[in-house]
C-alpha cells in the first residue's frame, strides 16, 4: 500500500508541475493580442483546474504517507501550511484569469488582471519549490 501511495503522490507532484510554468505562461499573455490573451487565459484556467485535482490527490496520498513515518511536528506544520498556501493561491489565481477572458470578450484591456495573475503565480511557484525542498529533506524525530 505504501508504494502505491508513494507512486500516486509522485504523480500528483508531477501534475502540480503546472505551477512551475504558470508564471511564464501568464507573462506571455501580455505580449499577445486580445483574442490570443483570452485563449491563453482560458487554457490556463483549464490547466489550473486540473492542477487543483492533483492537489486533492496530494492531500489524500500525503495524509497517508505522513502517518507512516515519524516526522517532527514542526516539519508537518510547515508542509501543511505550504500546501494550504499553494491550494489557496492556486484557486485565487483563477479569478484574474477569468477577468482576462471577460475583459477580452468585452473589448477592454486586461493588463491589470494579467499583472495580478502573474504576481500570484510567482508566489505559487516559490511555495511549490519550497515544498519540494522540504519534501526532499524531511525532518524525522
Amino acid at each position: 500500500m505504501f508504494k502505491t501511495m508513494l507512486i500516486l503522490h509522485v504523480l500528483g507532484a508531477a501534475g502540480m508541475g503546472f505551477y512551475l510554468v504558470l508564471p511564464f505562461m501568464v507573462g506571455r499573455a501580455s505580449k499577445l493580442a486580445g483574442i490570443g490573451q483570452g485563449g491563453l487565459a482560458e487554457g490556463l484556467l483549464s490547466a489550473n483546474r486540473i492542477a487543483q485535482y492533483f492537489l486533492v490527490l496530494q492531500l489524500l496520498t500525503g495524509g497517508y504517507l505522513i502517518s507512516q513515518a515519524d516526522y517532527t511536528v514542526a516539519w508537518m506544520i510547515i508542509i501543511v501550511v505550504l500546501f494550504l498556501a499553494i491550494a489557496a493561491l492556486g484557486g485565487i489565481v483563477s479569478k484574474p484569469l477569468k477577468r482576462v477572458v471577460s475583459a477580452i470578450a468585452e473589448g477592454k484591456s486586461a493588463t491589470a488582471d494579467i499583472g495580478k495573475a502573474r504576481v500570484m503565480s510567482i508566489i505559487v511557484l516559490v511555495l511549490y519549490v519550497a515544498i519540494i525542498i522540504f519534501m526532499k529533506n524531511p525532518i524525522y524525530v
